[in-house]
């Protein structure tokens, strides 16, 4: 207890209770929810307080029943402050709940998955190499005191959050790596996210890298790059059959020469193919065999003579 009778205010964290109101075991920072000051002059003030505000309530009855009575939806919960200090029991709702008139202020909290799109980024890879990257992030709130006692507006903070991360998580990443493992870095940001806003009450369900935008000049120096290793694969794969097509024909001679009369088979199966596409001009080549009688003869007289 501080001096003076000031409010006793927690420095460790002490987890609620959980329950379907929308509670949660996280602490609040700077505030004891077990011991909220209930005693010395701020426990006299807040039951004064409370005593005139349900005499103010039975005098002005039963007009004070359209303020005293509030509904959140399914989707809502509404946390309840006492004189500035949070009530125990959690968050109320869905439903209907009783609040005091001049002494109780509440706020609604939407538990509903909510999106958004992380702005255009300039970020500089680990390659140095400047690349635009945009993202969606998906969230909702997880515990609705949090999302009010921990962090002033969680909506704005979790979008720069956002942003600051998608930016320091794709700064350790190569432009390769940026291209080819979106998946991993859309989890490794969720994680990061989901890890430093858990403080604030907030749920980071998804992340998705949405567009990786290039330089001008960096499409046409890779598009150039893509187009030479396409020649070099089909130099090297028009290579290759030509290598194949030789053995192949290699093994073709060789069982040719075993059979003279194989060859012959040949020559007309290559005159029927000819002939089967109406060409008006025929080359049949002779064996070598079949004119050397002929050659030779020829050599004999000019020699005597």
């Amino acid at each position: 207890m501080a001096d003076g009778g000031s409010v006793q205010m927690s420095t460790t964290a002490k987890p609620t209770d959980s329950d379907d109101s929308g509670d949660c075991r996280v602490p609040v920072q700077g505030y004891d929810v077990h011991n909220s000051g209930d005693d010395g002059n701020s426990g006299i003030i807040e039951v004064v307080a409370t005593v005139a505000s349900l005499v103010l309530l039975v005098i002005t009855l039963p007009f004070s029943l359209l303020f005293t009575f509030k509904v959140v939806q399914e989707f809502e919960r509404a946390v309840i402050f006492r004189l500035g200090r949070l009530r125990s029991g959690g968050a109320r709702g869905p439903g209907v709940f009783f609040v005091l008139p001049c002494i109780d202020t509440y706020c609604k909290v939407d538990l509903r998955t909510v999106s958004f799109d992380v702005p255009p980024q300039e970020v500089l890879s680990r390659d140095s190499v400047t690349v635009h990257v945009d993202a969606v992030v998906f969230y909702r709130v997880d515990c609705p005191i949090l999302a009010t006692n921990n962090v002033h507006d969680y909506s704005h903070s979790t979008r720069l959050l956002a942003a600051t991360t998608l930016r320091n998580v794709l700064g350790t990443r190569n432009l390769s790596e940026i291209l080819s493992e979106r998946e991993a870095i859309s989890h490794n940001m969720q994680s990061s996210l989901d890890e430093a806003t858990d403080p604030w009450g907030v749920k980071v369900e998804r992340v998705e890298i949405k567009d990786v935008r290039l330089p001008v000049q960096l499409q046409r120096a890779m598009a150039a790059e893509a187009e030479a290793a396409r020649e070099a694969r089909a130099k090297v794969i028009a290579a290759e059959g030509e290598m194949k097509a030789s053995r192949a024909l290699k093994e073709a001679s060789d069982i040719i020469s075993e059979s003279p009369s194989a060859l012959q088979l040949r020559y007309l199966q290559t005159l029927n193919t000819i002939s089967a596409e109406k060409n008006s001009t025929i080359i049949f080549p002779l064996p070598l065999d079949i004119i050397s009688p002929f050659l030779k003869g020829f050599a004999g007289p000019a020699r005597s003579e």
